[in-house]
């Protein structure tokens, strides 16, 4: 609407000067000298966000997150961030999409269409296409919904080697397909704070992958194993019942499945119910833009920060920064600017955001924005809570990927936090299913409670920004240096793992107390960056992520023998118990 509304006053000037120009006397109009007046004032308010934005084509614009990248677009994420911020959010009606009822589905004959009966059906097909071919492969009949095309979109996905590799060991892509969809190799990788040295690692988010031909080779090697697309559908309504989930489409088609897998991101509506609508605890927010004119486009920044905290609008911020080079060309360059908040009235919106963008973005690639080609812009808005990964609370519907809350709270990293957890994700959904156990309490086991993501918390909030806080508005800067130098004097072990979302408990350990040895004058900082409470609640997930460390190491092996001799829904509960050890202290890590 406020796009609409920005644009309709330029096209009344142009419409008078047309008249002016074709008329054969003059426009006496009284209000003509304020029409030009107010029309130069709409023109002026035109941000540099907006002129750059409408240069750019958008033929080739996608779903998903960072698909879309029209200023139009921006201007309805930028409604949607607003709407999280508003005061009134909590307490705003959620629709209900998924509803229960009692009974058997079959019995009541209500679609006898063996087409249209799947064993899992998977809604939101850009990261759930991995878990899909992956159940596919075991088995299962499987299908997938998803509201627009399946089809990725051109910015490269940046990953490790490492995390890559994880599709060939489940086995949905073979090596010379992953070759096929990188689009582009460099290193080394940067890690960087204002007026410090840099820590520099080699193969750390060094590969972009094309996920327009990574999802391409996923849907060919999906529909061979026999698995179904269903795009251009929108979910309307899931009903579960005794012996069936049943997905409703706006159209009015209606599939059934033992189990619906929601792949539907951050803002799945079924997550929204769950969570009845309530405020995020902490947001990301994500601008950036691909350009091409780079000259020094060999390394690429894992995380950098050019400046201290700076105050935008009514808003404190801490601005942190990636750049990596992008496969469309030698000189072609994607940067990043992101930053950590809390959801409240005020908070600035992306287009503030991108001012700043292209304030300063030259200035840290060292290059001139009038001698860049912009490509295309990225943008968007990554909310997390802190009590994830979110627990089943619907027979039959499991959440997966960014929908259950399992990336990270610091990076974000959806893709990568898929390929971290697919094995484990594909082996218990198809236990659960081939053994029907589909409760809510058994499907709940899959997304369990894990302290190292929980211990990611206090990272979070150690990089925002907090107007009471009281600190330096370089301390920011300065305690993540502290941290990084210390991470690299101990080691790859200790900081390769944290650089890829992993958080362990000797690594964490090492690391706070050479910390506290080294730098003790910023330990009283820290707690008021971050505050007693938080440091409370910290330390009880930091307890059991060590008592974690410790079940999977010692107790896991002594039972791992006993445990096959169980009932079935034992063993699967024993089995999932084992996972969340090994996973909730980063052991799966090697």
């Amino acid at each position: 609407m406020l796009f609409q509304l920005q644009q309709q006053p330029i096209h009344g000037f142009f419409w008078w000067s047309r008249l002016d120009h074709h008329s054969r006397f003059p426009i006496q109009s009284p209000n003509r000298k304020r029409n030009l007046s107010f029309h130069a004032h709409a023109n002026a308010r035109i941000s540099k966000t907006q002129r750059i934005m409408e240069k750019i084509s958008t033929s080739a614009e996608v779903g998903g997150a960072g698909g879309a990248y029209s200023y139009s677009a921006l201007k309805r994420v930028d409604q949607l961030w607003q709407s999280l911020c508003s005061a009134e959010r909590d307490k705003q009606k959620v629709q209900e999409v998924v509803l229960s009822f009692p009974g058997s589905y079959s019995q009541l004959n209500l679609e006898s269409e063996a087409a249209n009966k799947f064993d899992v059906i998977v809604c939101g097909g850009t990261l759930g296409i991995f878990i899909a071919t992956a159940l596919s492969l075991k088995g299962l009949k499987v299908g997938i919904v998803e509201r627009n095309l399946l089809k990725g979109r051109e910015q490269e996905w940046n990953i490790s080697k490492k995390e890559l590799l994880e599709f060939v060991n489940v086995g949905i892509l073979e090596e010379d397909d992953i070759e096929q969809v990188i689009a582009v190799k460099f290193n080394p990788n940067r890690c960087g704070f204002e007026g410090k040295d840099d820590v520099w690692v080699k193969d750390i988010l060094n590969l972009g992958v094309s996920p327009a031909k990574l999802l391409e080779v996923m849907k060919k090697r999906f529909i061979a194993l026999g698995g179904v697309i269903f795009e251009g559908y929108s979910v309307s309504s899931i009903s579960i019942y005794d012996d069936a989930a049943v997905l409703q489409f706006t159209d009015g088609k209606v599939l059934s499945s033992n189990l619906i897998v929601d792949a539907m991101g951050n803002f799945s509506p079924v997550v929204k119910q769950i969570r009845s609508g309530r405020k995020p605890d902490g947001v990301c927010l994500v601008v950036g833009s691909c350009a091409r004119g780079f000259k020094d486009n060999l390394t690429s920044d894992v995380i950098f920060s050019s400046s201290s905290v700076k105050k935008v609008g009514g808003s404190e911020l801490q601005f942190f920064w990636e750049a990596f080079p992008a496969g469309s060309g030698p000189t072609d360059r994607t940067t990043y600017m992101f930053t950590y908040v809390s959801p409240q009235p005020g908070c600035p919106t992306l287009e503030d955001l991108f001012e700043d963008y292209w304030d300063l973005m030259p200035a840290y690639q060292g290059v001139l924005l009038d001698e860049l080609e912009i490509l295309r812009v990225v943008f968007g808005i990554f909310p997390t809570y802190s009590d994830s990964p979110l627990r089943a609370a619907f027979n039959r519907i499991i959440q997966v990927g960014d929908a259950s809350g399992i990336q990270s709270p610091v990076s974000f990293g959806g893709f990568g936090s898929m390929t971290r957890h697919l094995s484990r994700l594909s082996t218990g959904i198809h236990e659960a299913v081939t053994s029907d156990f589909l409760d809510s309490d058994s499907l709940s086991l899959l997304n369990p409670y894990m302290p190292n993501l929980s211990a990611s918390w206090l990272f979070q909030r150690a990089m925002s920004a907090r107007s009471d806080a009281n600190v330096s508005p370089n301390f920011i800067n300065e305690l993540l240096f502290a941290n990084f130098l210390c991470m690299q004097r101990l080691g790859d072990p200790v900081l390769r793992p944290f650089l890829q979302d992993v958080i362990q408990f000797g690594p964490l350990v090492k690391t706070l107390g050479l910390v506290m040895l080294t730098r003790p004058q910023i330990l009283p900082s820290i707690f008021k960056q971050v505050g007693i409470t938080v440091i409370l609640g910290w330390s009880v997930h930091f307890i059991m992520l060590g008592y974690y460390t410790f079940l999977s190491t010692f107790i896991d092996p002594f039972l791992r023998p006993w445990i096959t001799a169980l009932p079935d829904k034992t063993k699967y509960e024993w089995r999932r118990h084992l996972e969340a050890w090994k996973y909730g202290a980063g052991l799966d890590y090697q």
